[in-house]
């Protein structure tokens, strides 16, 4: 059972007082599907972090501290509240003191065992599309693309006026 991503106010905005921190993933990525969804259930509805679905057609960036698509899907990235950006180990490091769980990751705090747990994480984040079954990262922003003209410029004919020739 999937559970829900950050709900918004009656406007349509993320309380960001709420949160802690600001967890971008891969909506599309079955293993990081999994680990948010653990994640949502450790944050048992506190809003102590957002989850934001970098696969969404709709993902902004300008929402996200500059953030784009394919930036994201090369490492995992969160924002915490003064807009600043982590990445990589230091992301699931903060998550998990947010919720409570610090000392899954508190090894990774020491200089060696931390710079070794960067460096798989890199290799894991280099192969994470093909390791999962997916097609490689320019072809997924192509096809991105092609979704996002599709719904600006509808066959029906639709909107017209908008969609580029």
């Amino acid at each position: 059972m999937s559970v829900p991503d950050i709900q918004a106010d009656q406007s349509g905005e993320i309380n960001k007082k709420s949160w802690k921190i600001k967890l971008l993933y891969d909506g599309e990525c079955p293993l990081c599907v999994r680990e948010v969804n653990f994640l949502k259930r450790r944050d048992a509805g506190r809003g102590l972090v957002a989850f934001v679905d970098i696969a969404d057609i709709n993902y902004n960036p300008e929402d996200n501290s500059g953030i784009d698509f394919e930036t994201a899907m090369g490492r995992i990235h969160a924002i915490l509240p003064d807009g600043s950006i982590i990445t990589n180990v230091e992301v699931f490091r903060r998550i998990y003191e947010t919720l409570g769980m610090g000392w899954v990751y508190a090894i990774t705090k020491l200089p060696i065992i931390g710079f070794i747990a960067e460096k798989i994480y890199a290799i894991w984040a280099d192969f994470r599309l093909a390791l999962t079954g997916r097609e490689n990262l320019s072809t997924i922003i192509a096809q991105r693309q092609q979704l996002k003209n599709q719904a600006e410029c509808p066959i029906d004919g639709e909107n017209q006026s908008r969609c580029r020739i």
